[in-house]
Order: structure tokens, then C-alpha cells, then sequence
């Protein structure tokens, strides 16, 4: 694929505050791009995360009983504007233009074609997509999938779609007989799914939106909090301005948690200073060396604790919470002890100094939030590092109590939301004899395939098929030579899908694009017009109302797809009634209920409460729900959070995937890095400027990049730019999912199988 760039390529230090006016401007510049600078986009803005309106169709975070005026971000609002763009991608389109042509083309110049119209059929005899009708469409696809083993076909869905749409693919899938249902989750915050269930027995976090309110202490571990999740930047901005301290650990200097202008603000707007400092100290971690700072930390408040106790004075750790709520302390304090300071530096980064001024203020605060990203889960040892950052916050008692606790920050809109209505490929995590009972069929109960495992089934011939419900799969995951090679012997490929991507041309022996509405949009139906609902990151439920009208006027809504497919493919198989379904969603949330009755009480009644309603969550009640009945800390096993690979050699540097401010997951919204200071393209590798001496380099060059990985694999990406950038020596840093193609399916997570793409092995090549 050529390399995505513009006419003018420019690198330059950003010293600006996120938000501020430069977030405004590039509003503007989108709407413009979009057709939409006179429309009345910006009055739908107004309903963006409100209880009246629609949830944001980009990230996940909490959205309040309180709404501000304009409670969207920069993103959200590029998210919302991309997708009602102005374009549309017609079927003349796919008749002017080859399949083999598109896949020559940029990310970004398919989704800009616009809005999907028509559901399209691939004809290898002529090399184009050519429209084909639904009834149509539903049948063939149906007899293919009849004919398919069911074991060989998988399930996908991206972050995006409803709670109501998931309950009712899972049971699709299943009815047919698969347990394949992977999601995105699978390549993000798995790590947190399985660390987090050991640990305290929950998988999702336990931190509520009122809790940034009353805590006295953050940390942040590995988020770039001002592109991936920038609403959290107001609670964050009141915490730093009532002087709570906020510790930051992330290789590269990401300006939302440096500075911050609240562009809702116009105090804030129009004084002349350079915003709110966010952390109170910030520290570039050396990619990996997370599980190290954190054992420097909780090491220096293990030698604070000893003080106090010496001198008779208060204990520094919560002894009481300790005692009676946590397992596993003793084993937990000998590997603190045995732990050597010249090996927590070493491999951190991080001078001793510095971890003990974090420990010494840990120390004094009485609520602790700690936040992460995927700077946590994407390693090999990401369970560990999740569980690290739990026996920290539980030295000091910060679990389950008002002000504190842990909150991993989700990606996508509904990615949580999903796997807590069935889509899982885990039976045990699915209440499987209620769905036999409800809905008389008997559901498939051997572990399905997840998303890493999917790729290798792809590989090796023994997938057959792949629905997707969104999201575009085969740029998001790694291995993207060997996955794209193999995928085009599918005999079966159904993507359900609102714009053009790339995952969509990568056709097999039978192909299909759906295409949907969006969340945004009126979905019409029998009894009304309908609304969904969705899950936030920390776990509260929210309706969401579309109202524009839809981009085409025979689009149907996910619902309506599923349920047609179902129909067509397992009818008589079970009682569901479908068409029941679609016609009132509210019998869907019923059903979600019955099979939920724990997380969904009256879930008809309360989805549309402001600020949503919060799924039953144990740990934030300190009941732990693991088989001992007690939160558990757990030892890592040792420092080093990428272990079995090779980074021997002075050549070999450690690479680190990135994501824009001008993109969502693999939506690229355009190639202006505003800040990071890049503009003009993607092609870019960031380095330390003493290893770009060291290794003869220099400014602007053009090198290849290679995955250090001896395994018969070529993993290669040419044409990306040296570029100087604040980042420890030995690392590297470059966009996702362009440098998906270095990422070896086996480098991933031990336990949860996330791709390790925030520490992959890598050499130049000038």
C-alpha cells in the first residue's frame, strides 16, 4: 500500500496546552472537509453523552448526570462529524473503481468516500463490488454459512455496537452452533479482563465519575489521556486545581497530561498563561519498565512503613484492610524486599530519588485513583502489570472505599458493554444454561476462538468464515502481511459496516458489505423510533437516542441485520422471536435483563436515568468475588514485562505503537498531529536524537524498519522518517496500525493474548 502522505511534511516542537484554540480550529478545518461548516451538525453536537441525546460513537469514558453545555471532545466531535459526512460511497463508486485500485489507497482517502448506501456483493470475475439486495443478500449469505462448519466461523464486533445488537449476535452465533466471538477488547484491555478477576474478582474497574471529586492522589500508568479519552481531562483539571497530586509514568511526553486549556471555559480560553499543569510530576518510564516503577514505589512505602512503625508512629500501610480483606501480603513483601534498588532503576528508568518522593506523598493521601491504558495491558506480562498496580493501591487500603480505587480507561464507545451481554468466547463467563432455557436450544460449550487465535486460524486454513459487526480487523491486527495473505481463502466474508475500510477489500471466495445505520441516526421500527443503550468505561449504563435522519433511506439498523441473518440461517433452531425483537427494543432490554438480573434491574425503567445507572459491582463494595473470598495481591514474576525477546545488541531498539490526535483506533481522520507537532504524514519513526547519533542517523532520513524476530518471517515497514522526539533511549515510536505489520502474532500477552505492541523488538535499516 502507498504510503499515506500530503504535499507538506512538517515536524516542529508543540509547546501548546491540549484544548485550548488549537482544538477549536480543527473543528472547524474538519467540518469544512466534511460539508458540514453550515449544517446542523453542531446542533447535534449539543445532545453528544446527554441523557436526551445519543452517546459518542468514539470513546468509552463516563459521561455525567450533569452534563456541560458542550459535553464532547475534540475527537468525539471529529468522531460524530465523520460520520455524518456529507460524502457518500454509492455503488457507482464501486463500479468506477477496482477492488485491486482501493487497495492501493490510503486509510484515510477510503473512509472519506462517506457514508456506505447500498449492500454490496464482491464479483472476483470483474474485480468490483456491485449492489445486491437485501433479500438477496441475507440468502446466499445464509447458505454459505449453512454449509460452513460452524466451529470455523467467528464472530467479531468492534466497540460500537449496542448492548441491544450484541445480546442478540452472541445468541446468533451460538444458536448457530459457534463460540467464536471475539472482540476488540481481545487486542486492548483483555489484560485487564483476566488480571483484574484475580485480583479483586471483578473484570471491569471500580471507579465511579464521583470519585475524581473526592480523591486526594492519581496515578496514571501508560494513557495518553488528551487523544483517547479527553472528557477526563475537566475532572482531572478541578483535581489538579484543588493541588491533588497526579503522578504520571509514560515513555513519551503526551501533552494531555501536561497542559490543558478547557476550551469550555472562557476564562481559561482567554487568559494568557499556558494552562493547567496536569501532573504534578511526569516520568518517561522506559517502555516495559512499568512493573519496575511500580515495585520502586511500593518498596520505598514498605521502608517508609518500617519507619513509622520503629518510631512508634501511625502505620503507613492499611493494616486493618490488609488483614481482613487481602491474601497473599507476606509473599508480596518478600519480593519488595529481595528486589534490588540497582535493578528498579535499571530497568524503569526512573531514579530511586524520584520513586521515593511518589512513595513519601502516596503516603499522606487517603483516596487513590489509579488510571491506565493500554501502556499497561499491551505487554506480554499485561496481567501482571494490572495486577501490580492493584497490590499497590491496596498497601494503603485504595479498593473499594469513596475517592479511590482502579480505573482502567477503555477504548471504545460499548467495548466494555459487549462482553457483559454475551459477546465472549470464554462459556464460563456467559450464563449459557439460561440462554437453553429461555430460548430452547442448546448452546455450544467449548471455548471459542479469540482474536490472536482467530488470525492463526485464518493462517492455517481452519477458520472458514468471518461476520463482522464493525470495526476493521485486518489493519487492526498484527501479523497484517500473513493475516491479509491468508484471509482471501475465506470462503466466507460479511462485513457489517456504516463507511469503507480497508479490512473491507480484502475479499474472500464469497464477500459481502452491509451496510447500517449509525448510532447518530432515527432508527424507525414497527413501534416507534427506537433507542439503545451502552456501557461506559466505568461501568454505567446509558441510553442513547439517534435523531438525525439516516444517511440512505433503505439502510437498516445492526438489530434489524442480525436479526434477517438469523432468520435466514437458523430458522426453527430456537423461540426467539425476531421480528418481536426489532420491533420494540425495549423486549430486547427485557431479555437483557432476565439473563442479567444482577447487572440490568429494571433496565427499561433506569437506562435513560442521567448519568446512566452503575452495573453491580462487587469490589467497589469491598465483597470480593474470587474463589477465596478475598482480594488477592500477586507477584510478578520478576521486573521485566516483555521477557523471550531478543534485545541483545546495541542495533535493537524497542518499538512503541502510537496513536494520533487525528485518529481513532485504525480512523484515520486526517495527518495532522497537531501535538505532537506532526503534520503531513504518518510514515514517521520517533527517536531518541542520542540514538540517532549513535546509530549514524540522521533528521528526516528515510530508513525501513524491521521486527527483530528470527523466525523465518520477513515483518518489514519502508518509507518512515527519522524523526527526533522526547522518548528513553533505546525506545522507538511510530503510528498503529501502519506498523502493524511488525508485530508477530506469538509476541503477546502471556495470559490474555493482547497483542505486545507498546514493546516490540525492532532494527533500522538505512
Amino acid at each position: 500500500m502507498k504510503p499515506a502522505v500530503t504535499d507538506r511534511i512538517e515536524t516542529k516542537k508543540y509547546d501548546h496546552p491540549t484544548g485550548g484554540w488549537g482544538s477549536l480550529k480543527s473543528l472547524v478545518r474538519k467540518a469544512r472537509g466534511e460539508g458540514l461548516l453550515l449544517s446542523g451538525i453542531w446542533s447535534t453536537l449539543l445532545k453528544q453523552n446527554k441523557a436526551d441525546g445519543y452517546m459518542c460513537v468514539s470513546c468509552s469514558w463516563a459521561k455525567p448526570a450533569q452534563p456541560r453545555p458542550f459535553e464532547f471532545c475534540e475527537n468525539g466531535a471529529k468522531a460524530t462529524m465523520w460520520d455524518q459526512t456529507k460524502q457518500r460511497c454509492e455503488p457507482a463508486f464501486f463500479a468506477e473503481h477496482s477492488v485491486a485500485e482501493l487497495l492501493d489507497w490510503p486509510d484515510h482517502d477510503l473512509e472519506k468516500q462517506g457514508r456506505l448506501t447500498a449492500p454490496m456483493r464482491y464479483n472476483a470475475a470483474t474485480d468490483h463490488y456491485e449492489p445486491v439486495s437485501w433479500d438477496d443478500a441475507f440468502r446466499d449469505i445464509a447458505a454459505e454459512l449453512r454449509r460452513l462448519d460452524p466451529k470455523s466461523v467467528v464472530f467479531y464486533t468492534s466497540g460500537r455496537a449496542s448492548l441491544e445488537a450484541s445480546f442478540m449476535y452472541q445468541l446468533f452465533a451460538r444458536i448457530y452452533g459457534s463460540s467464536n466471538l471475539p472482540d476488540s477488547s481481545n487486542m486492548c484491555h483483555e489484560s485487564t479482563s483476566v488480571g483484574l478477576p484475580e485480583s479483586i474478582g471483578s473484570p471491569v474497574g471500580t471507579v465511579q465519575l464521583e470519585d475524581f471529586a473526592k480523591c486526594d492522589m492519581m496515578f496514571f500508568f501508560g494513557h495518553n489521556t488528551g487523544v483517547t479519552a479527553p472528557r477526563l481531562l475537566h475532572p482531572l483539571q478541578e483535581a489538579r486545581q484543588r493541588n491533588v497530586p497526579v503522578f504520571t509514568f509514560n515513555p513519551l511526553p503526551e501533552r494531555g497530561l501536561k497542559r490543558f486549556k478547557n476550551p469550555q471555559n472562557p476564562i481559561d480560553m482567554l487568559s494568557p498563561g499556558p494552562g493547567t499543569k496536569m501532573s504534578s510530576d511526569y516520568f518517561q518510564v522506559r517502555s516495559g519498565g512499568d512493573i519496575a516503577a511500580m515495585t520502586g514505589i511500593a518498596k520505598a512505602l514498605l521502608a517508609l512503613d518500617d519507619a513509622a512503625r520503629e518510631s512508634g508512629r501511625t502505620r503507613v500501610l492499611d493494616t486493618a484492610f490488609i488483614a481482613e480483606h487481602t491474601h497473599g501480603f507476606a509473599e508480596f513483601e518478600a519480593f519488595l524486599r529481595n528486589t534490588q534498588w540497582s535493578d528498579i532503576v535499571a530497568r524503569s528508568g526512573i531514579a530511586q530519588a524520584d520513586l521515593e518522593h511518589v512513595a513519601e506523598v502516596y503516603s499522606h493521601a487517603n483516596a487513590v485513583i489509579g488510571n491506565y491504558g493500554m501502556g499497561l495491558t499491551q505487554h506480554r506480562h499485561g496481567t501482571e502489570n494490572v495486577q501490580m498496580l492493584c497490590n499497590l493501591l491496596m498497601m494503603r487500603g485504595n479498593i473499594g472505599k469513596p475517592g479511590a480505587g482502579i480505573s482502567p480507561l477503555r477504548g471504545h464507545s460499548n467495548v466494555q458493554g459487549q462482553r457483559t451481554v454475551g459477546i465472549s468466547e470464554k462459556p464460563e463467563l456467559v450464563p449459557l444454561d439460561k440462554f437453553a432455557e429461555f430460548y430452547a436450544f442448546e448452546p455450544p460449550r467449548e471455548k471459542g476462538l479469540d482474536t490472536v487465535e482467530t488470525c492463526e486460524g485464518v493462517i492455517d486454513g481452519s477458520v472458514k468464515g468471518f461476520v463482522g459487526l464493525g470495526g476493521n480487523f485486518v489493519r487492526a491486527v498484527p501479523e497484517t502481511g500473513l493475516v491479509e495473505k491468508a484471509w482471501r481463502g475465506l470462503d466466507l466474508h460479511v462485513e457489517i459496516a456504516t463507511k469503507l475500510n480497508r479490512s473491507h477489500l480484502i475479499a474472500g471466495q464469497t464477500t459481502y458489505l452491509l451496510p447500517c445505520l449509525s448510532r447518530l441516526e432515527k432508527d424507525h421500527q414497527s413501534s416507534g423510533d427506537q433507542r439503545v443503550s451502552v456501557e461506559d468505561s466505568t461501568a454505567c449504563i446509558h441510553g442513547s437516542f439517534g435523531s438525525r435522519p439516516p444517511a440512505w433511506p433503505h439502510l437498516l439498523s445492526e438489530p434489524r441485520i442480525v436479526a434477517e441473518l438469523a432468520k435466514a440461517t437458523v430458522p426453527g433452531r430456537s423461540s426467539i422471536p425476531w421480528d418481536e425483537w426489532v420491533a420494540d427494543y425495549s423486549r430486547i432490554r427485557d431479555e437483557i435483563e432476565r439473563c442479567y438480573p444482577q447487572h440490568f434491574r429494571d433496565f427499561n425503567k433506569r437506562f435513560l436515568t442521567p448519568g446512566g445507572f452503575h452495573r453491580d459491582i462487587k469490589a467497589s463494595k469491598r465483597v470480593w468475588e474470587t474463589p477465596n473470598k478475598k482480594a488477592n495481591f500477586k507477584l510478578p514474576s520478576g521486573l521485566e514485562t516483555d521477557p523471550d525477546i531478543d534485545v541483545a545488541g546495541g542495533d535493537v531498539l524497542t518499538l512503541i505503537t502510537v496513536r494520533s490526535n487525528d485518529q481513532f483506533n485504525t480512523t484515520v481522520y486526517g495527518y495532522n498531529d497537531r501535538l505532537r507537532g506532526i503534520s503531513g504524514t504518518r510514515m514517521v519513526l520517533l527517536m531518541n536524537e542520542k540514538d540517532i547519533q549513535r546509530l549514524g542517523l540522521s533528521a528526516g532520513q528515510e530508513v525501513d524498519l524491521e521486527a527483530n524476530a528470527r523466525d523465518g518471517v520477513e515483518r518489514r515497514v519502508r518509507g518512515l522518517r527519522i524523526t527526533p522526539f522526547s522518548v528513553p533511549e533505546g525506545n522507538c515510536a511510530g503510528y498503529y496500525p501502519e506498523l502493524n505489520p511488525l508485530v508477530p502474532l506469538w509476541h503477546r500477552a502471556k495470559k490474555a493474548h493482547v497483542p505486545a505492541v507498546k514493546s516490540v523488538p525492532v532494527r533500522i535499516l538505512p
